[in-house]
């Protein structure tokens, strides 16, 4: 059995074995194909193989040609009964059974039948004396009716014996089995349901085109046989399936699934045809096609349980495979005279285009112009991927001798893919322009094409932007597209002068033209480059000057980007609920009819408010919403795994924040998206932080020691930035690293403005506050925390709060400020738990915990630092200084510094002593605890040394096998 065959059915396996273990009978139904007799076959395995070695197995499942064999089923079931069991019988029962066993007459009276009956249950009572027996009926509905009759009296009767019954039966979708009689009494019921989209995707080819996998999705709406059908014969060209191009149906698919659908009259063969042709059938659509009686046609095919109209008219198949098989069966002709039917009474723009050019498969201008206008109405509906179906079948449908006309329209086609987030079919359409047109100014909206569909993976395209700004020479309009997209490049790729300057030039061209469209993105893109060198005045100017040409901020979709600007703006100004009141409308007004991009940048926006606002399992909410939105695209975006990340530090776990962020990383290297990259490392520095252990320190260190080379190989200043500039101070005290931390904290300050927003300065007074506390000097560090809380509890920012609370509730723990640091941590806690900041929540509660125990041991055990208590345990390992610098990514001076403080703070002078007192910590407790209290909360458990020689102590194995 293939592994992969009891995809999505492990928890329904997991219930059918605990039912049978605890009843008599399990029965499984659902439609053909849905995985009944995998399920099946699972358990009977599973059941073998506790029946062994004394149990039997009795197996049967009969095909729709065995329901008319009398004892068919009786036969196979029996077939592996030894003779002993029937020579065992009373005569009467004996002969009864071997004759529907074919060894002898058929039993043909009332008492031959009782008999036989008997026989078979006394076959079963003498099977169960030595063993447990389990009867598989796969396949009840081809069960033979002598056998389901003898069966049914059989199985009322094996109450208190050891047997089980395993049965499946093929239903249609909703409907309960018929056959339960053939189960013991108590046997439980299981409907196999429908798999997922996702499920589904995971028995398919891995080559399919998106395209085309949702297709098939579709079709077999979760059925896996239907699925794997579908899947094999499926075109692996993403443009073969769609308008006009229906998804190929096996034949031996049609063939089961149409079988008496072909007996039926031409009438109502004909009549299921045109529905299935229809996006939507009713009654009435149909008889408004010229059908004559639809209502009779569709009760001969309910009948056959094919479709049904249902009291309001319409008209709806059993399954979509059937429909799709329906009309995959007909031939081309009896298709194209369906589609000519419907386009008459159909008056929807869209479906009535579809069929309009399905009835019309040739060239045909007329046909083209209808479908280019359906496709911009389905656009402005909000229905991008039809738009792009239509307007390539509008292309299709272009003369030959129009190839302007079908080079517009195919690219058009292309934009509408890119709306639509189908990446891989807008650029074969782009690339099919850029070969063959001859018109410059359509191979630069080719290339824009290209661009687009690059989406932050700009880093290779300059070659492409120079290119076209060749083909744009002397065409304002043209040159100012490609300027805008020269200055996104520079923005994502860190080139920020590079990128104002493209933008300026932009913004210029297109006010030549007349393109205020191309004008208002590209003061945009100044925008955020100026904010993200930290220049908000400058910023906010040319954000004023955009949405002044967008004629405000509801002007429609030309505003959306400068919303969203605006908010992120405010935002940094530490304007949070007007940030979150922005984009939040904003949202709600691009609905359904914004592309993929603006959706994700959306999302992404407000996930960053959230986390900052405190609104924590929002967040995590919002990035899942956006991680969907790209995942149906098939391109695994950068922002969105940030976005992921980011929600995962303030309400999921740090593990799962460092792992979404390292994935984040790799995305933006790959696309060379250094703006992202910024955020990405930042992100990943603070998961870091949350692990809580020099390690973690130790690699936040070296994420956000790139988040700083990064920022200043970009120029940029924004108030993210110095947040991270905050962060590595912090990591830095964590390992001990003081010195560096200050100068880390000066640079910080040197770049602070004098109208900094309190978010900033309450980061560096975090910062600074633990530094002092790392230093030795408490009271400076606590009076530095508390003046960062004050400022914090004025504005709208929890998080930031409650990193700030715990960090002093440590420092006051540390300081034996018991009551001081119980009302700090207490607030941390109560904060971080209302909000959903999971992660601090945590922290908060451990450092309670610590606290508490120090009440109930007095003085307690020396408060190491997490750095101090590493270093402690290396030593007492045997590690000399140099190898614990190694081991900890930090200098030799400060291994020499922290080991003099451990020393003071343990009581010893030597190494020796202080290995001596970690070993006798070991011997005293197990597992000596060494409480530690920085803002990461860690505990070391210390760890025996082993002695080879009187006063030599040996490195621990663990740690020579890390070095």
């Amino acid at each position: 059995m293939e592994v992969r065959s009891l995809t999505g059915r492990g928890e329904l396996l997991d219930t059918a074995r605990a039912e049978l273990t605890n009843r008599h009978g399990v029965l499984l139904h659902g439609p053909a194909g849905i995985g009944k007799s995998v399920l099946v076959a699972a358990l009977m395995a599973s059941s073998a193989a506790h029946l062994q070695p004394s149990g039997t197995v009795l197996h049967c499942s009969p095909a729709e040609a065995d329901a008319r064999l009398p004892f068919a089923g009786l036969v196979d079931l029996f077939a592996r009964v030894p003779e002993s069991c029937l020579t065992a019988l009373a005569p009467e029962p004996q002969v009864a059974l071997r004759a529907a066993l074919l060894r002898g007459e058929p039993p043909i009276g009332d008492r031959d039948r009782l008999s036989l009956r008997v026989a078979v249950l006394d076959v079963l009572r003498t099977l169960a004396a030595t063993g447990p027996v389990l009867l598989v009926l796969d396949g009840l509905q081809w069960l033979d009716e002598p056998t389901a009759e003898v069966l049914a009296f059989a199985v009322r009767r094996v109450e208190g014996l050891g047997v089980r019954v395993v049965a499946a039966e093929r239903v249609a979708e909703g409907e309960q089995p018929e056959r339960p009689r053939c189960c013991p009494p108590g046997t439980v019921e299981l409907p196999v349901p429908p798999l997922t989209d996702d499920e589904i995707t995971q028995l398919l080819p891995t080559d399919l085109p998106p395209a085309v996998l949702r297709a098939v999705q579709d079709t077999a709406a979760g059925n896996p046989w239907y699925a794997r059908e579908l899947g094999q014969a499926a075109p692996r060209d993403g443009a073969a399936v769609g308008l006009g191009r229906p998804l190929p149906v096996p034949r031996r698919l049609r063939t089961l699934l149409l079988e008496q659908v072909r007996a039926l009259p031409e009438s109502a063969r004909r009549t299921l045809l045109v529905a299935s042709a229809a996006a939507r059938p009713t009654l009435t659509l149909l008889r408004a096609a010229g059908l004559h009686d639809p209502a009779a046609d569709l009760a001969r095919a309910e009948q056959l349980g094919v479709a049904t109209a249902d009291a309001e008219g319409t008209v709806r198949f059993r399954h979509p495979l059937i429909r799709a098989a329906v009309y995959a069966d007909a031939p081309e002709q009896d298709r194209r005279e369906a589609h000519a039917l419907l386009a008459r009474p159909v008056t929807e723009p869209v479906e009535q285009a579809r069929h309009l050019a399905l009835a019309h498969p040739y060239e045909d201008e007329t046909t083209a112009r209808t479908l280019m206008y359906a496709a911009e109405y389905a656009r402005r509906d909000g229905a991008p991927d039809a738009a792009f179906e239509l307007a390539g079948l509008a292309a299709r449908r272009t003369p030959g001798d129009r190839t302007a006309e079908h080079a517009d329209r195919l690219l058009m086609a292309a934009e509408y893919a890119c709306d639509a987030g189908q990446l891989e079919e807008a650029g074969q359409a782009a690339e099919t322009v850029l070969t063959r047109s001859g018109s410059a100014r359509q191979r630069v909206r080719a290339r824009l094409v290209l661009l687009r569909n690059a989406g932050q993976a700009l880093k290779g395209a300059q070659a492409l932007i120079e290119e076209g700004l060749r083909d744009a020479d002397g065409d304002p309009e043209a040159e100012a597209w490609l300027h805008h997209w020269a200055a996104v490049r520079g923005l994502l790729c860190g080139e920020l002068e590079d990128a104002a300057r493209h933008a300026r030039r932009a913004a210029r061209q297109a006010a030549v033209a007349g393109d205020t469209d191309t004008r208002i993105g590209a003061l945009a893109t100044l925008a955020r480059v100026r904010s993200l060198g930290g220049e908000p005045v400058a910023a906010d100017v040319a954000l004023e000057e955009a949405l002044a040409l967008t004629g405000g901020a509801d002007a429609g979709p030309e505003s959306w980007g400068l919303i969203r600007m605006r908010a992120i703006l405010a935002l940094d100004s530490d304007k949070v609920t007007e940030a979150q009141e922005r984009v939040a409308q904003l949202l709600t007004e691009i609905g359904e009819f914004a592309g993929v991009e603006e959706v994700m940048a959306t999302l992404v926006a407000l996930t960053r408010i959230q986390v900052r606002a405190g609104h924590c399992r929002e967040a995590l909410a919002t990035a899942a919403r956006c991680t969907r939105a790209v995942a149906e695209t098939g391109v695994q975006a950068a922002p969105a795994l940030y976005a992921a990340a980011l929600a995962a530090t303030a309400g999921g776990t740090a593990d799962e924040a460092r792992h979404l962020a390292e994935q984040a990383v790799r995305a933006s290297e790959a696309d060379g998206d250094r703006l992202f990259l910024l955020r990405a490392l930042a992100v990943l520095g603070q998961a870091e932080l949350l692990v809580g252990d020099p390690r973690g320190a130790a690699a936040a260190v070296e994420a956000l020691q790139r988040v700083k080379e990064l920022g200043a190989a970009m120029s940029a200043a924004d108030p993210p930035l110095l947040h991270w500039y905050s962060d590595l101070a912090e990591a830095l005290v964590v390992l001990g690293e003081t010195d560096a931390a200050r100068a880390v904290i000066d640079e910080a300050r040197r770049r602070v403005s004098v109208d900094a927003p309190g978010s900033v300065l309450a980061a560096l007074e975090r910062a600074e506050g633990l530094r002092e506390a790392g230093l030795g000097r408490a009271k400076e560090g606590a009076v530095r925390l508390r003046a960062a809380v004050d400022r914090l509890r004025q504005l709208p920012l929890p998080v930031d709060l409650v990193r700030a609370l715990i960090a002093l509730g440590a420092v006051e723990r540390r300081a034996r400020h018991r009551n001081a640091a119980r009302t700090a941590l207490g607030e941390a806690l109560e904060t971080a738990t209302r909000i959903g900041a999971v992660p601090l929540a945590a922290r908060a509660r451990d450092e309670l915990a610590r606290l508490e125990a120090g009440d109930r041991d007095g003085e307690g055990r020396p408060e190491l630092t997490p750095t101090e208590a590493r270093v402690a345990e290396l030593v007492g390992g045997g590690a000399t200084n140099r190898e614990v610098a190694a081991e900890l990514f930090i200098s030799v001076k400060t291994v020499e510094g922290t080991l003099s403080r451990v020393y003071r703070k343990v009581g010893v002078r030597s190494r020796t002593a202080l290995a001596h007192a970690m070993a006798v910590a070991v011997i005293a407790s197990g597992a000596a605890t060494v409480s530690i209290g920085d803002d990461d909360q860690q505990q070391l458990t210390a760890q025996a040394v082993t002695v080879s020689q009187p006063g030599r102590v040996r490195t621990p194995r663990a740690l020579r096998n890390r070095r």
